[in-house]
């Protein structure tokens, strides 16, 4: 379980958390008696850890599943779920202050009740908890087992005191907070995103430290929620993987919630004063200091490997990198290989569910499937959502290849009009003189949504002409891609295909 290190964060103890945690760490549970070998032994029960032990059940084969926490792991914990459900709150609030853009009142007295939207995080989270229960894992034909794997040799692990033997195991112990080394920070106390969904509480002046994803994400929520928010990004760029104005339009949105963004800036000190923490940042040499009831830390997670005795496995392995594997998953020990968080980059729920089902059936099924052959898009779920798939502009040129882009404006799209919703993009590069799709930009309210059909495009192989041959219904913020797809098409007509169909038509 996640341990709070600020007194904000008090994880409550009310039926909805009694039943999620009655599924993913059952009380008085007791392992059972290990079979004389496994087929897959699965270290984590997060996403890829859950998926694999899925498999290779379903396939009638033995497989035991460990886990040294609760069921689910980040994703249905501490990840995933809980944040879109505060993320989705926060948002109705937002259009509540709007309200008059779409042609409403805005109420007389919007009173926040943050209480009550961290209750309604904690039962969905226990009604989604249910798939992912021991329960279910046994009828499924898995091995559970609680506590704590360490290898002891080549083909064998202990879990409280029983030997696992194994034909292949696989390591999916996922990853954790990155907690960075900030004088004062621990004395002070912090939040992470494995104790902030414990909040009760909304803390009157929030600063996050990290523009990444998660930091931008939950900043954003609780500054909707009342939270006057700062965000404190060392870069000098915010989530700096993205296109710029892509950030630049979360930016401004930033704005329009009343957050603060400081670039530049790296926390260097904290405090504890009168009943406040103050935070010294120093940003080109100015240092200045702000003054805030809470501080959560969002500058990135680090792989699971410590603990595990991997040497006794002889399996390679870096603490800031993780467990080290090829294109196919497999560790230095090719009897063991790795998926999802504790051995990728980028850490994406999706990328382990991917990564979980190739190791699968490259360890036991003599497979050459490829990591590298992956098309894995991704969304920072901001309002607005930007997504992303295949390659950046910066990234072809590097390669060589030469790009055009398509860009349709979100207030170009009759959807996005009508839902007041037109702030954003859709942006796609294709390869010059071709149709094929090197990747994709979106910016928009439900971006996270519309990057599907341009992923399975690029997988399939399907090409920006005959993305605009495909009809979509009319009146769907989507149709920005069939715009897009339509521009693509109009610079096929070349002065010389003009003059030929002019002289047609004139036949």
């Amino acid at each position: 379980m996640s341990q709070s290190n600020d007194a904000y964060s008090t994880a409550p103890h009310d039926s909805y958390e009694r039943e999620r945690l009655g599924n993913v760490r059952p009380p008085r549970w007791r392992n059972p008696q290990p079979a004389d070998s496994y087929h897959l032994v699965v270290l984590g029960a997060g996403t890829a850890g859950l998926v694999a032990a899925h498999e290779v059940a379903a396939l009638g084969a033995k497989v035991a599943l460990v886990e040294r926490s609760v069921l689910g792991g980040n994703c249905l914990n501490i990840g995933c779920i809980p944040s879109k459900a505060i993320i989705r709150t926060s948002r109705l609030y937002a259009e509540m202050r709007n309200a008059e853009q779409y042609g409403a009142h805005v109420p007389a007295d919007i009173c926040v009740d943050f209480p009550a939207a961290m209750e309604r995080m904690r039962r969905i989270r226990a009604r989604i908890s249910r798939a992912a229960s021991a329960p279910q894992l046994i009828a499924a034909g898995v091995d559970v087992f609680f506590g704590h794997a360490r290898f002891t040799g080549t083909d064998s692990v202990t879990v409280e005191g029983a030997t696992l033997r194994f034909k292949r195991a696989l390591i999916a112990t996922g990853a954790r907070p990155d907690r960075p080394s900030i004088p004062g920070l621990t004395e002070a106390g912090y939040l992470t995103n494995e104790s902030v969904f414990d909040l009760t509480e909304l803390p009157a002046r929030l600063l996050v430290i990290g523009g990444g994803p998660l930091g931008c994400e939950l900043a954003q929520a609780l500054c909707r929620f009342g939270s006057q928010t700062i965000i404190a990004q060392k870069k000098p760029l915010f989530l700096p993987r993205e296109e710029r104005d892509a950030a630049q339009i979360l930016s401004d949105s930033f704005a329009r919630d009343g957050m603060e963004v400081r670039l530049n800036a790296e926390a260097v000190n904290v405090r504890v004063e009168h009943g406040q923490k103050l935070v010294d940042l120093i940003s080109d040499d100015y240092k200045s200091t702000v003054a805030v009831d809470a501080i959560l830390t969002g500058t990135g997670r680090v792989p699971n490997v410590d603990g595990l005795n991997l040497e006794a496995a002889g399996v390679d392995y870096d603490n800031t990198v993780g467990v080290r594997v090829d294109d196919f998953l497999r560790t230095s020990n090719r009897r063991i290989y790795a998926a999802g968080d504790a051995c990728l980059e980028p850490k994406f729920n999706h990328t382990a569910d991917a990564s979980a089902r190739i190791a699968v059936r490259n360890a036991l099924f003599l497979g050459r499937q490829r990591l590298s052959a992956l098309t894995i898009p991704w969304c920072t779920y901001t309002d607005p959502e930007i997504a992303h798939v295949g390659l950046y502009v910066r990234q072809a040129r590097e390669r060589g290849i030469p790009v055009k882009t398509f860009t349709i404006p979100m207030h170009d799209v009759d959807r996005a009009v009508t839902d007041s919703e037109e702030v954003g993009f859709v942006k796609i590069h294709v390869r010059e003189r071709t149709d094929r799709i090197l990747g994709a930009t979106i910016v928009a309210r439900h971006a996270g949504e519309m990057i599907n059909e341009l992923t399975l495009a690029m997988v399939a192989g399907i090409g920006l002409r005959d993305v605009a041959r495909v009809i979509h219904p009319s009146g769907t913020q989507a149709e920005a891609i069939k715009m897009a797809a339509d521009a693509y098409s109009r610079t096929r007509l070349t002065p010389t295909i003009r003059s030929l169909l002019g002289r047609w038509l004139k036949w």
